[in-house]
């Protein structure tokens, strides 16, 4: 294994790791925070903690730090800001596992709008193991939310589908526009600017549908929570899955995500009592055979931009 397809696996595990949770903070933010004040404070502070890193970058290397910039990183900035929303007002609906189960039918997605895209990415789409594994993945994926037994909440609404839906959509639609920015400004940078760009067109959203003053009303403790969010899902977790985009490719970085839901749906029935059933433990395990089939495919070792 070459050294860039080792640098890419290493950080798109660690992405599933982090993004097992997410999920399980939005949860237990909503009662504090509705969609709009939650993603645009958590969207400020990660911005905040990569800004000295960006800025530092911006003065070491690469191009200009000029307008040019906001026009290159603006595509992925706006179906990045519905999903933040929409993954939000899904959690109103359906529990924090099942959500992150349901939210990774974005692969195939992913995969279309990859092979409309980059076209140097057909060659991985077209290999069977990564047809089968996905396959199989989506198989699993679905079987998890299908045999979900009846959670306090009730039963998941057709309009709590469609907010998902639109939510997997956008979060396909950013993975794949991500790719260009991340190519030309290196992770670091573009994380940058298009954390900016998101919490600047947030912050009008918050102030005429949300509660601009949430932080003053929510406790210490929940405040603590929303910053560690922000930190470790989207500052660090974007910067990871960035250099997994630019060293393994935008398909192969969105499937192994299958391996997430794995993850949260455990720790949403420890923390919130999600429970599964015996059906969904047998489609859990067809998704992480999907997910390990897909690894299989070797993609050709491309030239790093930028070391991280």
């Amino acid at each position: 294994m070459h050294r860039h397809e080792r640098k890419g696996y290493a950080a798109v595990f660690a992405t599933v790791l982090i993004w097992a949770t997410p999920s399980l903070f939005q949860f237990y933010l909503n009662p504090f925070y509705e969609p709009f004040a939650q993603n645009f404070y958590r969207y400020s502070i990660a911005f905040l903690a990569i800004l000295p890193l960006a800025l530092h970058r911006f003065r070491r290397r690469g191009p200009a730090f000029d307008w040019n910039l906001f026009a290159l990183c603006l595509p992925p900035v706006l179906p990045n800001v519905i999903h933040q929303i929409t993954q939000v007002l899904s959690l109103y609906y359906m529990g924090p596992g099942v959500y992150s189960v349901f939210i990774r039918s974005s692969v195939i997605l992913t995969a279309l709008l990859a092979l409309i895209f980059f076209p140097e990415e057909r060659w991985i789409i077209r290999q069977w193991q990564f047809q089968i594994g996905t396959l199989l993945g989506l198989v699993g994926a679905v079987g998890v939310f299908w045999f979900q037994p009846r959670w306090s909440a009730g039963r998941v609404s057709l309009k709590g589908l469609a907010i998902a839906s639109v939510a997997s959509f956008c979060w396909a639609l950013y993975g794949v526009l991500v790719k260009r920015p991340a190519a030309h400004l290196g992770t670091i940078r573009s994380f940058g600017v298009i954390s900016f760009l998101t919490s600047a067109i947030l912050l009008p959203l918050t102030i005429a549908f949300g509660k601009i003053d949430a932080p003053l009303k929510a406790g210490a403790h929940v405040n603590l929570v929303l910053v560690i969010s922000a930190v470790f899902c989207i500052t660090l977790a974007h910067v990871l899955y960035y250099i997994a985009i630019r060293e393994i490719g935008v398909a192969l970085s969105q499937t192994l995500q299958l391996l997430s839901p794995l993850g949260a749906v455990a720790l949403s029935a420890w923390i919130f009592h999600e429970r599964l059933s015996v059906p969904q433990l047998w489609c859990g395990a067809v998704l992480l055979f999907g997910t390990f089939l897909a690894t299989r495919v070797k993609p050709a070792a491309t030239a790093s931009a930028e070391q991280i």
